[in-house]
Parts: C-alpha cells; sequence; structure tokens
C-alpha cells in the first residue's frame, strides 16, 4: 500500500517577484508584497480566505532580527496566525513542507507560505562562515564554495570529461533561465564558449570557477495551500496535488577528513521517497525536476544520486540530450539556482516552478509536452535535503 496522508492537499496559488541582484525600487515589504498580491490574484482569494501565514527566511543575512514582524506591512498577516521557519538553504521547501503538514492535520484549510531574501541589505559568505568554528571547522571559512565535488568528479571520470561535462551543465541551465523572464542570470551562453569558459572564468576555488556557481538574488516568492474540499472551492486554475515529501538531515555525510563517503542524503531522499511511494523507475515516471543546484558541479553529481543511477550514466544522459528542455527528462526548466538564488525563497522556487509547469502556466520556459509527475528538491546546510512530488491527478 502507497504512502497517504491523513487529507489531500494542493498548491492553489503561485506569486512571485522578478529576481533579480539589486531591487533597489522596493524595501523588504514591498516587495513581499508584490509577491502575495500575485498569489492572491492567481486563485482569485482575498487575505480572509488565509488562515495561517508561514514566513521563512536567513535573517542572518540581512540581520535583521524576527523580520516578519516588519514584514507583516507586506505580508498581510496581522491578526492572522503565524508560524516562522528559519532551516537554511532548505527554509523555502521546508515552509511548503509546513504547510502542507498544517492543512494535512487537519489544524487549518488555507495557508500562505512566504519565502523570501534581500541579500543586497546582508553578507550572506559573512553569515555562513561565522556559523562555523573557525578551528574546527576551518575547511568550511569559504562559506558555500567548495571545489570537493570538482574534485572527486575529475578523480573519478578525468578531467577533460569532468570539465566539459559541468561546463555542458552550466550553459545548458543558462539555456533554460535565457527562456524565464523572472531569471536573474541570462548571460546568452552558448556551447561554443565551453573550452573559452573552462579557462577564462575566475576560479574561486579549485575547478569551482565563478561560471559555475550560483548568485546572489533578490526576490520573493509565495504560494498558497488548501485542503481538497477548499482547493476544489477556491481554486481558479487546476490544483496541483502534493503527494509526498521527505525531509532526510544526516550530518555523518558531510566529512572533511577522508573517511569512506557514506550514503549521500539526496540519495536516501530518493530512496526511501520512491520505495513508499512505489516508483520503480523514477526516470520513466517524472516528467520534470525542478533540483536545488547551487553550483554545475553539484547539480550534475546529484542527478546520479536523486535518480539512483550509477557510473557515469548521469553523464552520458546529459552528453545525449537527455535533461534538455525537450529530452527525456527536462531538469529545471527555469533556469535553476545557478541562476537565480534569493535563499530564503530559492528552496521554495522549486516546486512552485515544478506546479507551474503541472498547470501549462509555465510562461515562454513552459514544456512542450503534458506534465503530469514532477519532482522538486531543496538542500542547505551541511548537506539537508528536502525532496518533494506533485501531480496533476488524485490517482495515486
Amino acid at each position: 500500500m502507497g504512502h497517504k496522508k491523513n487529507r489531500n492537499v494542493a498548491i492553489v496559488g503561485i506569486g512571485q517577484t522578478e529576481y533579480s541582484s539589486h531591487k533597489e525600487n522596493q524595501n523588504q515589504v514591498e516587495m513581499i508584497n508584490e509577491a502575495v498580491r500575485a498569489a492572491l490574484a492567481d486563485c482569485n482569494v482575498t487575505m480572509d480566505d488565509i488562515e495561517c501565514v508561514v514566513h521563512g527566511n536567513m535573517e542572518l543575512f540581512e540581520m535583521v532580527h524576527l523580520p516578519d514582524m516588519w514584514h507583516s506591512l507586506g505580508t498581510l498577516s496581522y491578526g492572522k496566525d503565524e508560524f516562522r521557519l528559519t532551516t537554511g538553504g532548505t527554509v523555502g521547501a521546508t515552509l511548503v513542507c509546513a504547510a502542507d503538514n498544517l492543512i494535512a492535520s487537519g489544524m487549518y484549510d488555507v495557508v500562505m507560505a512566504i519565502g523570501m531574501e534581500k541579500l543586497q541589505e546582508g553578507n550572506t559568505t559573512g553569515g555562513i562562515t561565522n556559523m562555523a568554528d573557525p578551528l574546527w571547522f576551518r575547511h568550511l571559512q569559504t562559506g558555500a564554495l567548495t571545489a570537493t565535488t570538482a574534485t572527486a568528479m575529475i578523480a573519478e571520470f578525468g578531467e577533460e570529461r569532468a570539465m566539459k561535462a559541468a561546463m555542458h551543465y552550466r550553459i545548458m541551465m543558462d539555456k533554460h533561465a535565457c527562456l524565464n523572464p523572472r531569471a536573474h542570470r541570462r548571460f546568452g551562453l552558448e556551447y561554443e564558449q565551453m573550452n573559452d569558459l573552462m579557462t577564462t572564468s575566475p576560479k574561486l576555488v579549485g575547478e569551482l570557477r565563478l561560471i559555475h556557481m550560483c548568485s546572489q538574488s533578490d526576490g520573493c516568492c509565495v504560494m498558497i495551500l488548501a485542503s481538497e474540499e477548499k482547493a476544489k472551492d477556491l481554486a481558479r486554475k487546476a490544483p496541483v496535488w502534493i503527494r509526498d515529501h521527505i525531509t532526510v538531515h544526516r550530518e555523518e555525510t558531510f566529512n572533511c577528513f577522508g573517511l569512506e563517503k557514506p550514503e549521500m542524503t539526496h540519495h536516501y531522499a530518493a530512496r526511501h521517497l520512491f520505495e513508499r511511494n512505489g516508483i520503480k523507475e523514477p526516470l520513466e515516471y517524472f516528467d520534470v525536476f525542478e533540483m536545488y543546484d547551487p553550483s554545475a558541479w553539484w547539480g550534475l553529481d546529484w542527478l546520479r544520486e536523486f535518480f539512483l543511477l550509477e557510473g557515469d550514466e548521469h553523464i552520458k544522459m546529459l552528453e545525449n540530450g537527455d535533461w534538455d528542455l525537450d529530452g527525456k527528462l527536462p531538469i529545471n526548466p527555469s533556469g535553476g539556482v545557478t541562476a537565480t538564488n534569493p535563499i530564503g525563497a530559492t528552496a521554495m522556487v522549486r516546486p512552485a516552478e515544478a506546479a507551474l509547469q503541472i498547470r501549462g502556466d509555465a510562461g515562454p520556459h513552459q514544456l512542450k509536452r503534458e506534465v503530469k509527475h514532477a519532482l522538486a528538491s531543496g538542500f542547505g546546510g551541511t548537506l539537508w535535503t528536502v525532496l518533494m512530488m506533485l501531480e496533476k491527478d488524485l490517482d495515486w
């Protein structure tokens, strides 16, 4: 028997701002309010229909304590029940999971989840490096910048093939982002530039280069979730059903001391999520995957973990065009995290964009075929993973 929730829950409203390195025309409240109003309009409801607000960002990045108190001017949540959550890079996905759980439990029927970040107003790397002990975790003092995966992939697949594959992935993400009018970084890269970029893009750490790495973005994403009964009453557009999700924290996965690599959180999450939902061939089942890919190296490497692949299957699929928009299983039609990264919203943008694909409502980056089954992931901290399954129909 497959996994069953207490009540079915649907995504009925989605609102996003345009993402940018500097949103000089808005303060945090104004930026959030733009996305809140877009989400309300998307499902044609008012704040009177919202019973609870779940709010989150990384407050140490902007260094505003309890920002939801100030943000209530824009979230319109004054007088509503509210939860505030911060879980690092996964915060956006955590907000969606929490909203889903609050409704599935029967506690509320309609919940609004708000993920935001305005990184221009803080210091992201400063915030990250201050979380680690300067002696024992001195290897982490580059913040989120690490060449560990690049080094491992070069050792496993050879320098030329690994470096070309990582740059191929990065250019593919840029091509997807160029179709998304909300994406932050849209460079217009071409595959003919691959060899030049492999040598001319500035190095950050080892073979992790500036072009490989995600951006620092400003922006907000808002999602409105409802119970099955309310969704059928409220949804102006077809509801997208949250089938299941899993959150995995395995601190031992993150080791700096050269020990044998344990099972990665992504692999563990996928293995358990697919097994309890009877998904035996994820490459055949899913129509799209919106993946939290902080760098091109991580994005490519993690495809092997999420789809339980072996050896160089993930690189062969990249070389064959299987991850392209018209390929076997498109990855990040939105352009992914390497294009857009407002950290408190980033992991919420993944299920939001996956839901838009299922609705056939993504805009210029909408896939040209029907999307019925979508996968979305969040990532953060010391390899924390959130993995979520979305469905077009209530038929599982």
